[in-house]
């Protein structure tokens, strides 16, 4: 697979107990984790693929520490192709809140898709989805991102293999209904060295930028009045594999 740019929007809509919308632009890449891209040398500072940055960040090459994690699910790839979205790490400095990892067997059927958030906090969790016809799938929360937010309820997902455009849509379902959207849309570039140095100069050091957004609205919420939900110590679960959901 030929490495991409994607010139992407994240937006969160949160509407309990208050509204509050996020827009943030940003820049993604999507790529095989067997064969990452070749940056040259004087733009390697704008984009570093490290396996310490995924998983739990022991493993020789990112590919190796998904197929670890599979293996823990009871899936197996058998060399299949995986496409990665993710940032890449810039300046030295990185912050995944979502990548996502698109799992195929080798005649190229999807097995699976992996979402591994990260939180503000230096802590990382794995959610195995098994998407359905329409690329949807559902899954309990097990794990705290936002302050505002306890770990209850389940995620709603669409996830649909980036192609020319990007259209990922997450719901936060809790009981009494929906609080939080969140959605991810892009325009797909080839990523060649030009389209990298023009993303980088538009938006300069983005992963330290996304980092300083979510950040920054947490304040905002504070300052509105929204309470902080307790942190739980992160202790071992084991994972559930979730079916596509109608």
């Amino acid at each position: 697979m030929t490495p991409a740019l994607y010139a992407s929007q994240v937006t969160h809509v949160r509407t309990s107990p208050l509204r509050h919308l996020v827009r943030h632009r940003t820049y993604l890449w999507l790529l095989d984790p067997d064969h990452p891209p070749r940056i040259p040398l004087p733009l390697r500072p704008l984009a570093r693929f490290d396996a310490r940055d995924h998983f739990d960040g022991t493993h020789r090459t990112i590919r190796a520490g998904l197929d670890a994690y599979l293996a823990t699910q009871g899936v197996e790839l058998h060399g299949g192709p995986v496409l990665m979205l993710t940032h890449a790490r810039v300046l030295g400095y990185v912050f995944n809140p979502l990548t996502l990892y698109w799992c195929h067997d080798p005649d190229g059927t999807q097995l699976c898709v992996v979402a591994e958030v990260h939180n503000t906090y230096g802590q990382r969790h794995c959610y195995l989805l098994r998407t359905d016809a329409d690329h949807r799938a559902r899954v309990p929360k097990e794990f705290y991102v936002s302050p505002f937010f306890p770990v209850d309820g389940a995620y709603r997902m669409r996830l649909p293999t980036p192609g020319a455009r990007l259209d990922v849509t997450i719901h936060l379902d809790r009981d009494g209904g929906t609080p939080f959207t969140a959605t991810l849309r892009g325009t797909r570039r080839p990523a060649t060295p030009a389209a990298l140095l023009r993303a980088a100069l538009r938006h300069p050091w983005s992963t330290a930028a996304v980092s300083a957004a979510i950040r920054a609205h947490g304040i905002r919420l504070f300052l509105r009045g929204l309470p902080i939900q307790p942190r739980p110590p992160l202790t071992p679960t084991p994972h559930k594999t979730q079916e596509g959901t109608r």
